[in-house]
């Protein structure tokens, strides 16, 4: 689809976002790439009885099968479940691919993972002037170059694109504009507000702020005095404030990597071993970007899913593997007695020297070889 454009519009304060989101990235893909999985229920990571589910085909989500869910209880919730090993290296090639032709329409692009980014189109490189054909435009080539559907939410901010992309899933769009805004934001659930999860979300209902509509009668003081940091936030995006650029060097705060593990770990030496493993890793691509960190958190997950986390922070950088392994081992021995089986080891490290130049959560496989 091809457009002639004249010279691109003077710049406005109202802005035209895009929030494109894959629907059900890893397992599209899987069944794309092997047509016996197509049109049935798949998991992507874990087993029938190790690990979490990484993503789940919508044939799946029908029993309530999601991302993050012990498998054992995705298992028991649909038992002709097909569990499908993971291929992040895959995976990474279409987010590519993808990449590609978002930024073939706009250089603001703030990925947010492999299969979903907000793009900034108030004046785009190519295409029509209108965000939501670019919108129907970038959907369609994403389609024609991998055969994967995605969704779209467009709006002139980034909560409002956000919460839209999620409406008509999968393969649909919404658009949002601002006249529609005070509308939709009144009537929509605190539950749904992108940013709040659920304890907050909870607890907001429980003092009777159920929608948009009950949080839009307080001012910004009042928010702020109710809910803290929090309340500010929730004022800007109820009442269609939110003014957030897309920022296409989008700050990330840690370099991780954990793994879950077939059987329970249960001796320090072998915690030990497995923790030197995520410490290679991670050091690896602190060493590669020139980007090191003041701070470590060890991640233990216990064989009934309660999540311990434990950090060290220093005045320096910890910038030799052997250090880095020091303290993770320090971490492991301090709190071994507290949490003495795990079924998942995560580290990582924080406080970047240049938080804008790396910070991700490094792709590991779910279980061990």
């Amino acid at each position: 689809m091809k457009w002639k454009r004249k010279a691109n519009p003077p710049h406005t304060k109202e802005r035209k976002i895009i929030h494109i989101d894959m629907d059900a990235f890893f397992a599209s893909v899987e069944q794309r790439d092997n047509p016996e999985l197509r049109g049935k229920p798949i998991a992507v990571g874990g087993s029938k009885m190790r690990g979490v589910v990484a993503a789940a085909s919508y044939e799946a989500r029908v029993f309530g099968v999601r991302s993050a869910m012990p498998s054992v209880t995705a298992k028991r919730l649909c038992p002709h479940l097909i569990f499908v090993r993971h291929n992040f290296a895959r995976y990474q090639e279409v987010s590519y691919q993808i990449r590609d032709i978002f930024l073939s329409y706009t250089d603001l692009v703030e990925p947010l993972s492999l299969d979903e980014a907000f793009l900034d189109v108030t004046e785009p490189k190519r295409g029509p002037a209108s965000a939501t054909l670019i919108a129907q435009a970038i959907r369609q080539e994403i389609y024609d170059t991998t055969q994967l559907t995605a969704s779209a939410g467009v709006s002139f901010n980034k909560f409002l694109a956000k919460v839209a992309s999620d409406i008509n899933k999968p393969n649909g769009m919404k658009v949002i504009t601002q006249a529609e805004a005070p509308a939709f934001l009144a009537a929509l659930p605190v539950k749904d507000f992108h940013g709040v999860g659920k304890k907050t979300a909870a607890r907001l209902e429980k003092m009777g702020f159920r929608t948009g509509a009950d949080l839009v009668l307080l001012s910004e003081l009042e928010m702020a005095q109710r809910f803290g940091k929090m309340g500010r936030h929730l004022y800007r995006i109820v009442n269609a404030l939110d003014d957030r650029p897309v920022n296409p060097n989008r700050i990330r705060k840690s370099v991780g990597a954990e793994r879950t593990y077939f059987e329970d770990v249960s001796t320090r030496h072998e915690m030990r071993e497995k923790l030197d493993f995520l410490a290679t890793k991670v050091f690896s691509y602190l060493k590669e970007k020139n980007n090191f960190g003041r701070t470590v958190t060890l991640k233990m997950k216990t064989p009934d899913f309660v999540t311990h986390t434990r950090s060290r922070s220093f005045s320096g950088e910890v910038r030799s593997l052997a250090d880095l392994r020091e303290v993770a081992h320090q971490l492991l021995d301090e709190n071994i007695e507290e949490v003495p089986v795990v079924r998942l080891l995560g580290l990582s490290v924080s406080n970047l020297e240049r938080e804008g130049m790396g910070g991700v959560q490094l792709l590991l496989p779910f279980e061990e070889e």
